[in-house]
């Protein structure tokens, strides 16, 4: 199993292609090398690379796939506007013991409460980060929060508690922003755009972590079973949007979004196609910079689960 010593060495690899350009990604050497009209643009060794995203169209070899799979690097192929639509996944899915209690073993109603707190409590970190609350605002709010969720009865009433904090979360945190409203996936403005964009990368982020351990990414606890849905992914990415939200916030502050990058398309906000690496590259150091903390998670959670203990772990935004 990954060590945290050696996952501080792990790297993401984002490559993004460029229209009019002969783009191909291909192995040599315990490398993966990316090539531009043939030309070598960026090599990197296996040994470092935890997961690779590529955005746009590009050519890759049943070699690299297959040394993707022995070097446990996760590949994610990703459409221009970071929809994401085939991997390559890391996991050692015979981890059939893990399973086995994933479907059997889990309080799942319990498991809902812990990471809706934990969210919920995250928001309002951001708020007294922000100095938008103070800190007996901060303790007031949270003991709150705490024991409504305590006290949900049923996973309903528990998706109503998260759905009315996040929504006033939204409404104070972004008033810089002139919010409106959160639209996933219509593209609203270009802040919803760019949340998108953030939480797709969070997504997969996380997906990577829990194959390196062998979890069935489909089978969740708060988001239930459906149809080709990763609910676990879902599930455990909550406690870690705080992550993409403070981003968004401070990358506005600091004046890194432009109304001009972005045009609209059949009454939807789109990145231009130059402009979108601009911000992949922002989200993803803002994850980066948070890697040993989430794998830290992943790894305390999956003692957790392997064990059937319910000291179950805590992200804290900072």
């Amino acid at each position: 199993m990954l060590s945290l010593k050696d996952f501080r060495e792990k790297q993401i690899l984002l490559i993004q292609n460029e229209l009019g350009v002969e783009n191909k990604i291909r192995f040599e050497n315990d490398n993966v090398v990316f090539e531009k009209d043939g030309k070598v643009a960026n090599r990197l060794s296996c040994f470092k690379i935890l997961a690779i995203f590529i955005i746009g169209d590009t050519s890759i070899t049943s070699v690299l796939m297959r040394n993707c799979l022995k070097y446990g690097i996760a590949l994610f192929m990703l459409k221009n506007n970071f929809e994401l639509y085939a991997s390559i996944g890391c996991g050692a899915e015979g981890n059939y013991l893990l399973r086995k209690k994933q479907y059997q073993n889990l309080d799942e109603f319990d498991l809902s409460k812990r990471v809706v707190a934990n969210k919920i409590l995250n928001q309002f970190r951001l708020l007294k980060l922000a100095k938008m609350i103070n800190k007996q605002k901060f303790e007031n709010s949270g003991a709150e929060a705490t024991k409504k969720v305590k006290a949900a009865k049923d996973n309903q009433k528990l998706l109503g508690i998260e759905g009315n904090y996040t929504k006033n979360f939204f409404q104070t945190y972004f008033n810089e922003l002139n919010w409106r409203r959160r639209m996933p996936r219509t593209k609203y403005d270009p802040y919803n755009v760019l949340m998108d964009m953030g939480y797709t990368f969070l997504f997969n982020y996380i997906e990577t972590l829990l194959k390196l351990y062998g979890f069935d990414v489909y089978k969740g606890f708060y988001h239930k079973l459906f149809f080709q849905r990763k609910s676990l992914v879902c599930d455990l990415m909550e406690p870690f949007r705080c992550i993409i939200d403070k981003q968004l916030l401070k990358s506005f502050r600091l004046r890194q979004i432009d109304n001009k990058d972005f045009k609209i398309i059949s009454k939807r906000y789109a990145l231009s196609y130059d402009k979108s690496q601009k911000y992949a590259l922002i989200f993803l150091e803002a994850l980066v910079s948070n890697k040993e903390k989430m794998f830290s998670y992943i790894k305390d959670f999956y003692k957790c689960v392997i064990k059937d203990e319910k000291d179950y772990p805590v992200f804290k935004i900072s």
